[in-house]
């Protein structure tokens, strides 16, 4: 049921895309193009139609169009059930008119085309494979039901048996194909633009609360004096009153609130303030803020730095930047996730390039997933075991692609194996044999003081007050 579900939801937000106008727009062409398909057909080669049958099809679709077109507002959207009725109604009307001008015999057939590759497009799963199974059906009908074309002589005009047959072969294949291809693009392109908001959401998150800190730590510090002044105002008060209870007791009060300002505000106020500074760090001392929140669940996270070769030996001082904390965030907690006991965070650099790996301990990815890492909204089954230690875990999906987005964002690359760590001793390789994820960045990246976007030694931005 929750699949069933999400699959009518799916096929809302889809068909939701489309407004009535644009379809009543596409109609009134192909209603343009089938008078003049007749026409043409009459006056030009002298076929002999059965003129009122089709006119009876084409003001079908006229009388629709303008009960459409007056009866409903410009900018309405449709549903799912509303969209369906729309290209079912153009199928039936198209296979109709079809059958009263020779059927598969009549190359205009191909057009059975058109709304299994609309519905395809704004239409869920159900809707869509209703509306190809009721195209083949009609296409099967119309190869050996119709009224046959007469040329002005009298001729009955029909093409080979051979080619009737190529020609339903030729549509069923092309129906099953482009409604097939079409829908799989269009969901795709669906759930990418699904995850990049979701990515745009978690940057715009991580930004403010980074810019939030920076605000609270700013104010922490410019109170501090007043707060300061205060605490020994009230400290000489509490001691000239000591004949006044009630005096002296005020002034504790204050001095009381005056310390517990300034503890709340510290601690609101841990990420720094927002000046030149702050907005960089050591390259271990960024990873290591990445990794704070999942430092005390459980698993033990290894931290470990060095050169790497040709690397001088003091480590770069990077930027801070939203995007990469929250990156490598994702990626650590991916990793503590799935660890069995201990997670490693190495970070390596030299004069080119920075490294930062995360390995663990646990299973790994699944093999079967492993090549598709960092796609939107992907799954893997799961086995009984992972399903009683992880319940709650739903796949890799979404989590990954932020971080890899987000990651790529900055200017990195990153690379997903499973395996022993093959620069580890051997003492140490059999335990980190579980997921490992490398992200490289080109040091002028994000280094602070040399790189491409390196912070201009200056004077800190006045806080408007």
């Amino acid at each position: 049921m929750p699949e069933a579900n999400a699959e009518i939801w799916r096929g809302q937000e889809r068909s939701s895309w489309v407004r009535l106008r644009t379809l009543i727009l596409v109609r009134w062409v192909a209603i343009i193009g089938q008078i003049a398909a007749i026409t043409a057909a009459q006056h030009m080669y002298h076929l002999q139609l059965e003129l009122g049958l089709c006119y009876l099809a084409i003001g079908v679709a006229v009388v629709g169009n303008l009960i459409f077109t007056f009866g409903f507002p410009e900018n309405k959207r449709l549903s799912e059930f509303e969209n369906f009725l729309m290209m079912l109604f153009d199928l039936l009307q198209l296979a109709f008119l079809l059958f009263v001008t020779g059927g598969l015999n009549n190359p205009f057939a191909m057009l059975m085309l058109a709304p299994v590759t609309i519905s395809a497009n704004v239409l869920g799963l159900r809707s869509t494979l209703f509306i190809g199974g009721t195209a083949i059906v009609l296409v099967t009908l119309l190869a050996e039901f119709h009224l046959p074309l007469r040329m002005e002589e009298g001729f009955i005009l029909r093409i080979p048996q051979l080619f009737v047959f190529g020609n339903w072969t030729a549509i069923i294949i092309a129906a099953l194909f482009m409604g097939a291809y079409s829908y799989r693009i269009n969901s795709e392109m669906e759930s990418m633009s699904a995850a990049l908001a979701a990515t745009q959401m978690a940057l715009t998150r991580e930004q403010k609360l980074t810019d939030l800190g920076g605000v609270v730590a700013a104010a922490a510090h410019e109170l501090g004096t007043p707060l300061a002044t205060i605490k020994l105002t009230s400290a000489e008060l509490i001691e000239e009153l000591d004949d006044l209870p009630e005096l002296r007791e005020d002034a504790e009060l204050i001095r009381d609130q005056a310390d517990r300002c300034r503890d709340i505000l510290r601690n609101m106020g841990r990420a720094g303030k927002d000046d030149l500074q702050m907005r960089q760090g050591p390259l271990s001392a960024v990873v290591h803020e990445a990794a704070e929140p999942h430092l005390h669940r459980g698993k033990e996270v290894h931290f470990s730095e060095a050169p790497g070769e040709g690397g001088s030996v003091q480590q770069p001082a990077i930027l801070r930047l939203p995007e990469l904390i929250h990156g490598l965030r994702n990626l650590i907690q991916n990793a503590v996730d799935f660890a069995g006991a201990n997670v490693w965070v190495e970070t390596r650099w030299n004069d080119d390039r920075i490294w930062v790996r995360i390995l663990d301990d646990g299973s790994g990815y699944p093999p079967q997933v492993i090549g598709r890492i960092g796609d939107p909204f992907m799954r893997h089954r799961r086995g009984s075991a992972d399903s009683t230690s992880r319940p709650e875990y739903e796949g890799m999906g979404l989590g990954l692609f932020i971080a890899k987005t987000l990651l790529e964002r900055s200017g990195a690359s990153l690379s997903f194996a499973n395996g022993t760590d093959p620069e580890q001793r051997s003492s140490t390789r059999r335990e980190q044999s579980g997921a490992i994820v490398t992200v490289v960045w080109p040091r002028g990246k994000i280094d602070a003081q040399s790189g491409e976007f390196a912070l201009t030694p200056g004077l800190n931005p006045p806080i408007d007050v």
